[in-house]
């Protein structure tokens, strides 16, 4: 490690990986510190293990999937978009394959090849690691970058600093929040921090005692004093605290705009059938086990693990012959499997978050470059930036855009 480098990037994560790789790959002296003992920590453990990169649909589309200031991105996304980032990997030695939802993976399925992909670009670029090196400040003198210094006190000098040290989520691999602090003390403005794309804490005590059950094609909508604020299809899991999945995840974030205690959820069940379809197919059902008690009747509608649950919620004694059962029930029942209804206690915390919500200001960081527009030579890429996206690659390829971004504008 020497004293002077045209840049300085911190935080070797998917953002700083590109950043260091881009700005090396231009002649740039570039020195990449990262305070673990590997580059990739939190990437290692995005798509459960498989690291979901990129999503292959078009700019229209991460637009609508990018609820937190999605103008702001337009010009990284528009210089290095899915397909860019699709050929780099390619180069690096780590092919790509699109699955279910647009959404890209290695081929390999390992997220240690993505990892091991962009370790390669940036030192093939030129770039030079230093891990389990912490950076405690960065200096600036007259509004100008001067360097940083890092804990152990030594001062390394340099013309710009990345700051890619990402979010709060997952602090288990490193990220503690450290630039926010770093930007904090620079003048910069950090908006509020909460945890996203994270599972959610229920009131009502049935869904924990579903606990492991996993159901697909159902519908999650939730309410703010009686008025929708979404509803979507998919893919949710039952917890011990309450409800998790892809779309539960996609729910939290639209949690986040809402007062958390009058927020309704109702779970449906059937979302193919109307009341009326899924009526003549209890009907059926009944028939086909006219002789059976209403709690053994349920084979065909539902999950075992379920059944109980449905049973104790329906009001229908679980020992009644089917035969027995009258129409005012069966309609109850059918409206109980198309509208499940939920409260919400809480949200998990940061340490099950995908993404930060939050983090510094866009009206302080040049959208065209992702330099500070305070303090010259300070750029900033990935998670730190107060933007985030919901599942399926989005997060992924806004860090690689603006660590792009950065990199090619150092």
């Amino acid at each position: 490690m020497n004293d002077t480098y045209d840049v300085i990037v911190i935080g070797a994560g998917a953002a700083g990986l590109i950043a260091a790789g881009t700005a090396a790959a231009r002649g740039k002296k570039v020195l990449l510190i990262e305070r673990n003992e590997k580059a990739g920590k939190k990437l290692y453990i995005t798509g459960k293990g498989r690291c979901n990169v990129t999503n292959a649909s078009d700019l229209d589309n991460y637009m609508k999937n990018i609820p937190t200031n999605p103008r702001f991105l337009y010009s990284a996304l528009s210089r290095f978009f899915n397909s860019d980032l699709v050929d780099l990997l390619e180069r690096m030695g780590t092919p790509t394959k699109v699955e279910r939802g647009q959404r890209v993976f290695p081929v390999s399925d390992k997220s240690s090849d993505v990892i091991k992909a962009l370790f390669r670009y940036a030192e093939q670029s030129g770039a030079e690691v230093s891990f389990n090196t912490r950076v405690k400040d960065v200096l600036v003198e007259n509004e100008h970058i001067k360097g940083v210094k890092l804990y152990n006190g030594k001062i390394i000098k340099a013309v710009s600093v990345i700051l890619a040290t990402g979010g709060l989520s997952y602090p288990s691999t490193g990220s503690t929040g450290d630039g926010y602090e770093i930007a904090r003390r620079l003048g910069h403005t950090i908006k509020p921090l909460k945890p996203s794309l994270v599972p959610l804490e229920v009131k009502e005590e049935w869904p924990k005692e579903l606990q492991g059950l996993s159901l697909k094609n159902v519908k999650l909508s939730a309410y703010d004093d009686g008025k929708c604020f979404f509803s979507e299809q998919g893919e949710m899991l039952f917890t011990h605290f309450g409800i998790s999945g892809p779309l539960v995840l996609t729910l939290s974030r639209y949690v986040l705009d809402h007062d958390i205690d009058n927020v309704e959820i109702i779970l449906d069940l059937k979302p193919a059938l109307t009341m009326q379809q899924l009526d003549e197919r209890i009907k059926r059902d009944f028939a086909k086990h006219i002789n059976k008690q209403f709690k053994n009747a349920l084979d065909d509608l539902l999950p075992q693990k379920l059944i109980p649950v449905i049973v104790k919620l329906s009001g229908i004694e679980a020992d009644k012959p089917i035969n027995q059962v009258t129409k005012e029930e069966r309609l109850l029942l059918a409206e109980l499997l198309k509208g499940l209804t939920m409260h919400l206690t809480g949200m998990r915390s940061f340490r099950e978050a995908v993404i930060t919500c939050g983090g510094v200001d866009v009206k302080e960081i040049n959208p065209k470059t992702m330099e500070s527009k305070l303090v010259s030579g300070l750029y900033f890429a990935g998670e730190i930036i107060d933007v985030d996206a919901l599942t399926g690659g989005y997060n992924l390829q806004i860090a690689f855009s603006t660590g792009y971004l950065a990199g090619i504008s150092c």
